[in-house]
């Protein structure tokens, strides 16, 4: 990379840092574009490429291309690794989303851009994980919610982070990184007054979420979240936690619990059968897909599709 996209990385570096499916990354014939960006998260890179638009030059790539709901306990491929690599500069989520990756981010040495700084972060969300300490009570944590996507307020604020970072990198499209950014904050924001009225009526306005992921998308349609259960594939909910979701289903007249597309789901198939409620997926985009739409239009299509899936599970009682 030239000197001249050199020193604006540099000084973007000392703006972003403070607070904190696309098809598999794939060699292309031709030559190589002048700058690379790696995003490590689906989000992420949706969003990089609705502000890239078409300007030539810019190749972004995702660095996290398996169907997956958690990051958790992600370890990065070789594939991975090497996307970073190549990058010269990494868009990172933030917020603490990528810590499992912490290390291979430092190794490979590039620059990195934090989508969520300046975001205001839910903190201390009402879930826990069904990790178990040594007295078998669940393990409670209390960190940063990095799922900030899923709230469309938030989303335009992580456009107008890259709509910034890009510019900076390269000052030559910077108007038109703007102008992609502002015309899909735009859409984003006329859909989430619309998705506002469609469950403006909805009755209960209470979840309980089969992942801790959804309390941004819950906050932004003026819902709340009574309990959310992390569950790791293959691990086996306790009595008392079946009783106690048991005990809130029935006193707050739920008809349905939400899992997570890509999550594990026995606990909840349990739920429901025994309490006679349906069990309903709601997406957090984590994970790529074919589709044909791209950009910010698959983000509202995966957002509608959640809107619309709690409406009908609710309106079905």
């Amino acid at each position: 990379m030239g000197s001249k996209r050199l020193l604006p990385l540099l000084a973007l570096l000392v703006l972003l840092s403070a607070c904190s499916p696309a098809a598999p990354a794939q060699e292309t014939v031709g030559p190589e574009p002048e700058l690379t960006l790696a995003a490590t998260t689906y989000p992420v890179y949706l969003f990089a490429c609705q502000v890239a638009g078409d300007v030539p030059d810019l190749r972004i790539t995702l660095v996290v291309n398996q169907q997956l709901s958690c990051m958790h306990d992600y370890s990065l491929s070789i594939t991975d690794m090497k996307v970073l690599e190549k990058a010269d500069a990494i868009l990172l989520n933030g917020a603490g989303l990528e810590e499992a990756m912490e290390a291979a981010l430092e190794a490979a040495g590039r620059p990195q851009i934090d989508c969520a700084a300046g975001i205001d972060l839910l903190c201390g969300a009402a879930h826990h994980h069904d990790h178990s300490h040594e007295d078998g009570e669940p393990e409670e944590e209390e960190e940063p919610d990095p799922h900030i996507w899923l709230d469309p307020r938030r989303a335009c604020q992580m456009l107008d982070n890259l709509a910034q970072a890009l510019g900076a990198l390269d000052p030559a499209h910077a108007a038109r990184f703007t102008a992609n950014a502002q015309a899909a904050q735009e859409e984003i924001l006329e859909s989430y007054g619309q998705w506002k009225q469609q469950l403006a009526a909805l009755s209960p306005r209470s979840l309980i979420t089969f992942h801790d992921g959804f309390a941004y998308f819950a906050e932004a349609f003026d819902l709340t979240i009574l309990e959310a259960i992390e569950e790791e594939s293959g691990s086996e909910a306790s009595a008392q936690e079946v009783k106690e979701i048991l005990a809130l289903l029935e006193e707050h007249h739920l008809p349905a619990i939400f899992t997570e597309v890509n999550g594990a789901t026995a606990t909840a198939q349990l739920i429901g059968r025994e309490a006679g409620v349906r069990v309903a997926p709601l997406d957090l985009l984590m994970s790529s897909r074919e589709s044909p739409l791209a950009g910010t239009d698959l983000y509202l299509s995966v957002l509608a599709a959640n809107v619309s899936t709690i409406q009908e599970a609710y309106s079905c009682a």
